[in-house]
């Protein structure tokens, strides 16, 4: 699994975590039923505190985007094919909130906005680089 932690971000470390391995069950990189790396090497791997990977699956968990087994593991939960969708919703909802809020404080008005989301759109339907 490839994850990356920024440091210098101003998201707290588990949120990155956290967020990364939803994004990853949204576009399909971890299937339903797929075992998750275990709280140790996880940390290891990331190398941040093994208490920062429990919060994360224990909060995956929660939502029931992770399930845990004693003594197996932790995979994707077979319900991930339900939240999968509503996290798509939920990832790019955030990054349309951020490039909103950024355009309305650069007074960018409402047209324009829409103009480049969809040339932006546009370009990847069709392949172009930006």
């Amino acid at each position: 699994m490839f994850l990356r932690i920024e440091a210098s971000s101003a998201v707290p470390i588990y949120r990155q975590v956290m967020d990364q391995i939803r994004e990853s069950i949204a576009c399909g990189l971890l299937k339903a039923g797929e075992q998750m790396p275990s709280v140790r090497q996880l940390a290891d791997e990331l190398a941040v505190n093994q208490n920062t990977i429990l919060k994360v699956y224990n909060e995956l968990c929660r939502d029931g985007v992770l399930k845990s087994e004693r003594g197996s593991g932790t995979f994707v939960a077979d319900s991930s094919q339900q939240v999968q969708e509503r996290e798509k919703m939920e990832i790019v909802t955030e990054a349309i909130a951020q490039a909103v809020d950024k355009g309305f404080r650069m007074q960018v008005e409402l047209k324009a906005l829409h103009e480049l989301l969809d040339k932006e759109y546009e370009k990847r339907k069709t392949g172009e680089q930006s």
